[in-house]
Order: structure tokens, then sequence, then C-alpha cells
């Protein structure tokens, strides 16, 4: 019923930007300060091999689901715009999504990955600190900063 599968730039590119603008749309605060058009315009510089990756979860032909994660350091990813429409949400998406995020990352020769989450997702957070994601240096109050040894 559902496939997650890298996304292959370019020809995801459409598919990729139409999730992630979806993802900022839902979020409860905004996210503007992340500077996201800018970050979108060199999309597979950041999000490809060896840099990174974005997950697609599909459902039939449609995109339902995403995630990805970066290059911080030669050691280091961050884990992104980890989103499933809430329709299908309660399949366990997320856990299979950020479990082959992290394989992926280790795959690919990082050593340690991060993330942030706002206070809000409380599921989202509590998914992280099961699979082993532990708690860092907060700067931003309202967020959770995790971190996790691959």
């Amino acid at each position: 019923m559902f496939t997650i599968r890298p996304a292959d730039f370019p020809q995801d590119n459409d598919c990729v930007l139409a999730i992630f603008r979806e993802y900022i749309a839902s979020a409860p605060v905004s996210l503007d300060y992340q500077q996201n058009e800018q970050e979108f315009a060199v999309l597979d510089e950041k999000y490809s091999h060896p840099n990174g990756m974005v997950l697609l979860i599909w459902k039939n032909n449609e995109v339902v689901g995403c995630g990805a994660f970066r290059r911080v350091d030669t050691e280091i990813c961050e884990m992104k715009r980890v989103y499933i429409r809430p329709i299908e949400r309660g399949h366990r998406l997320g856990e299979q999504l950020v479990t082959a995020l992290m394989s992926c990352a280790k795959e690919n020769g990082y050593q340690r990955m991060c993330l942030d989450v706002l206070a809000d997702f409380e599921v989202a957070r509590r998914l992280y600190v099961r699979l082993g994601f532990e708690p860092s240096y907060n700067p931003i109050p309202g967020t959770h900063f995790l971190g996790c040894d691959l």
C-alpha cells in the first residue's frame, strides 16, 4: 500500500517541492527564518548523494509524506522535513521513515544525525527519543534539539 523510496532528482523535483511546501504550511509557527525558497533553489545539491537524501512516501501514484537529511559536516547530518499527511497517519509510517533515514545516513558515511522538533510535535519527539535520539544544546525556546549516534 505504501512505498518509501529516495527522490530522484530532477525527475521528482516538483513532488519534493510540493510536499515540502505542504509541510511548511502545516507548521503551527512561521518557518520563514529557515530561508526555504533559497534552499529550494538548490534542492538537488543539498539533498542528493553524497550530501543528503530525500525519501518520499508514495501511496499509489501520490506522494503522501517525506523526510530528508542533509550534510552538516563530514560526520554529522541533519534530519529535515519529516512529514506525513494527517489522513495517512496511524500506519507507523513515521517510524519506518525515520528508521530508513537513519540507515541511509549511516550508509552515506555519517556518524551522527541531529534534528530539531517544535514543542507542539510531542508525538514526533517521543518517536525520536524511542529511536535513540537524546536532547542536545537548545538555542531556541519552544524547540527541542536532539541527536543520535548512528
